[in-house]
């Protein structure tokens, strides 16, 4: 609680009082509910993170706001859309994993991106957290805020790590939410590619339903190490991105579909390699390229079209992935 003192004037005399207000609760306190409060949170955070499947028109609105460095000028605001399907490839109660397929190109010809991929974990241990350059660790989750929490990671179109967090599922003037602690990740191909003085975002994630959907918005802080040398990271510029999913399916949706039956099997076994590489190492190190996210990206999306394709048998293809993952990390972590 807080208390404050008011001085107000009144008929000439100065009057003193007293208002208490309430402290308010932190993000991360830690959670306490009732076995049936706690149960019924639970179904209904899996309700509202299942409900982010489905088909959608998609629109992606970026832009850097306020400039924290003297002489930086934030860049033009950038805003792209299209059509995404997010489909369910995993539901074990405590986990789960959203896979999203980004439909480019007409109905006629289109061309299926294997997207960004969303794993959530019920009260986890630990995630694989981002550090910068090249390399992410397991980060242990304090215990004190496991109950009634949910993580997100967040994997690049080859599976590899982006970033992950924690937080909760809450209703915030009768809009239900998750917002996860800090997160620091890597530079986004839209940046990257620029290669700009900052090289990590380290911000705040939201997903809230909408009546016809959901978003997705950040909050960023695009930061640099200091030129000095120190260990310290400065900030750069501010940037918020704001990400609307509608749903529609007025779009070659069976594509989509089709490209995840062909491919599915190819990228469970890339999936599991990305795990095991992860769990022997203790994280994961692997050299990164500006327009992919990992410098085998673009081979594993090559080599998962052909299959897609009826170019190259599953097999051939996933001996290939799961070798190019292998000497990928072993010289940049083993």
């Amino acid at each position: 609680m807080l208390t404050l003192k008011k001085t107000m004037l009144m008929g000439g005399f100065a009057l003193t009082a007293l208002i208490t207000i309430p402290a308010p609760a932190l993000a991360d306190d830690p959670i306490e509910r009732s076995g049936d409060a706690a149960q019924a949170a639970f179904q209904e955070d899996r309700a509202t993170i299942l409900a982010m499947a489905g088909d959608f028109r998609v629109r992606f609105d970026m832009q850097e706001s306020t400039a924290w460095m003297d002489g930086y000028e934030p860049i033009e605001p950038k805003v792209s859309g299209g059509h995404e399907s997010v489909r369910v490839i995993e539901d074990t109660g405590t986990r789960i994993v959203l896979q999203h397929l980004l439909v480019v190109g007409s109905d006629e010809a289109p061309y299926i991106v294997k997207h960004w991929r969303q794993d959530w974990e019920f009260e986890p241990q630990q995630i694989l957290a981002y550090e910068g350059g090249d390399g992410w660790a397991m980060k242990p989750v304090p215990e004190a805020l496991r109950a009634g929490r949910w993580s997100q990671t967040v994997y690049q179109v080859d599976d590899s790590p982006r970033y992950a967090g924690w937080g909760e599922w809450q209703v915030t003037n009768g809009v239900r939410r998750w917002r996860s602690n800090w997160t620091t990740r890597p530079l986004a191909r839209r940046d990257a590619t620029r290669s700009p003085i900052y090289d990590r975002y380290i911000g705040i994630n939201r997903h809230q339903m909408t009546p016809n959907g959901w978003i997705h918005w950040q909050d960023n802080t695009k930061m640099m190490p200091s030129e000095d040398g120190r260990e310290d990271l400065v900030p750069v510029v501010q940037e918020y991105v704001l990400n609307t999913y509608e749903r529609f399916d007025g779009y070659n949706v069976a594509a989509a579909d089709a490209y995840w039956t062909n491919t599915s099997e190819f990228w469970a076994a890339v999936r599991g390699k990305w795990d095991e590489v992860a769990e022997a190492q203790g994280g994961i190190r692997i050299a990164q390229e500006a327009n992919y996210g990992t410098d085998i990206a673009a081979e594993l999306l090559r080599l998962a079209d052909a299959i897609n394709k009826g170019e190259t048998p599953s097999a051939d293809a996933t001996r290939a992935a799961l070798a190019l993952i292998e000497e990928g990390t072993a010289q940049n972590g083993g």
